[in-house]
Parts: C-alpha cells; sequence; structure tokens
C-alpha cells in the first residue's frame, strides 16, 4: 500500500508533514548534502529505512522523469486496526456501522465504496491484507476525498474479523444476489457490519460458513425489522 513520491523538495515536505513513509529510495551516486541532506537527517529521525539503486532502477520506477534521484513510498493513509473502528463508533456515541469488503480488487470499485460509505456515515470500512486492493493512490482518486474520512482497518482473516465483531454484539449481513430483502428495507439502527464480496459476489467467506442474505446472519439473528 504505498504511493510514489519523486523528486527532492517533494519527499522533503512529505517527510516534514509527518506522512507515513514506508521508504526512502536515492540514487547510489547522489550528492548528499542540501535538501538530500535534510530528507536522511529526517528519514533517520522517524526510523525510516533509506536504501540506494542505480538511477535506471528509480527510472523505471517514476512516472514523471523527474525523480532527481529521489523517490519516496509513501502510505496513501495510514490503517487503522479492528478495535480502533470499535472504538471511533464509540466516540460518536453511535451504533456501529462498518463495510467488510472480502476479495475487492479494483482500485475504481474500493474508492467507489469508500465515497459510498462516507456519504452513508459508516464509520468504516475492513479489507482484506491478500489478494485484494489496498489503500493505493487510485483508490485515493476514485474515492474523491472520501478517504480522507473513513477510517480503514486491514486484517490477515476475514473470518476473524467477523467473529470479533459479533463477539462486540454486532450484527452481521452479507450481500447475496438470492437475498430476498432489499438494502434499503433493513434497519441499520443497531449495531450491524455488511459484508460485500469482490466482482459483484457473495463473500466467499461467508458463503463457506452459512447462508447469506439480508434477513439472516451466521449466527442465525433473525431479521431486525
Amino acid at each position: 500500500m504505498s504511493e510514489i513520491i519523486e523528486g527532492r523538495n517533494p519527499v522533503l515536505e512529505a517527510l516534514k508533514s509527518g506522512r507515513p513513509v514506508n521508504k526512502v529510495l536515492l540514487a547510489s551516486n547522489i550528492e548528499r548534502h542540501g535538501v538530500v541532506g535534510q530528507i536522511l537527517h529526517l528519514a533517520r529521525e522517524q526510523g525510516i529505512p533509506v536504501e540506494y539503486a542505480a538511477r535506471p532502477a528509480l527510472d523505471r520506477l517514476s512516472t514523471t522523469a523527474a525523480h532527481q534521484g529521489v523517490i519516496a513510498f509513501a502510505s496513501v493513509k495510514e490503517y487503522f486496526e479492528l478495535e480502533e473502528l470499535l472504538t471511533v463508533s464509540k466516540q460518536k456515541d453511535e451504533p456501529p456501522l462498518y463495510i467488510i469488503l472480502d476479495g475487492i480488487e479494483d482500485p475504481q470499485n474500493l474508492g467507489t465504496i469508500i465515497r459510498a460509505a462516507e456519504a452513508t456515515g459508516a464509520h468504516g470500512v475492513v479489507i482484506r491484507e491478500r489478494r485484494a486492493v489496498g489503500l493505493t493512490g487510485a483508490v485515493a482518486r476514485a474515492s474523491a476525498g472520501a478517504l480522507e474520512y473513513v477510517p480503514v482497518a486491514r486484517v490477515n482473516n476475514i473470518a476473524q474479523a467477523i467473529e470479533t465483531l459479533k463477539k462486540n454484539n454486532v450484527w452481521v449481513v452479507g450481500i447475496d444476489p438470492s437475498g430476498k430483502t432489499e438494502y434499503d428495507q433493513v434497519d441499520y439502527h443497531p449495531p450491524t457490519a455488511i459484508v460485500i464480496g469482490g466482482r459483484g459476489r457473495e463473500s466467499p467467506t461467508w458463503s463457506r460458513n452459512g447462508a447469506i442474505s439480508w434477513r439472516q446472519s451466521r449466527c442465525g439473528a433473525k431479521s431486525r425489522r
């Protein structure tokens, strides 16, 4: 989950602002004074790894052809822990409402869902770590700014995340083409998490564990209406 920042001043400003940076890559023959010296100092202060590579390697990574021998791999946004989403709901003093995404691979789709989550007042989005898109620059653009306001948690195991939410009294429902109840007919006032699978299909994780329907959660909860 990295966005490339290119150029000496852009990288320097990113470090000054405290933006999460995963790594700084410098051309192996770069002079280490002036702005580059400041970059090295801030990276050292913040515990950010600095690596060196031949300029052709930086050229291949660059999308602007103006990297000036300096590239940073920055997080678009920091991920939340799942437990932190529960804290967000408590701080808002509102019943939790989360969107759980199981295998969304397209950045445009993820950005659109985050935008919808922000518009509907969801307290957070949960995505899985593997075989799913992360918080890339393309996702940020597709979200039209909503990513700045919607916490996103990344988990290793969606099934375990569902269990954690259920233990915290969150009612879990899943999108299913065979569901009998439309999404706008569901009462979202109780604590709720909605599971959505990739490419318009139901969540494979949810499918393995029980029927998917707007009317029933895995643990057999009845309709809230």
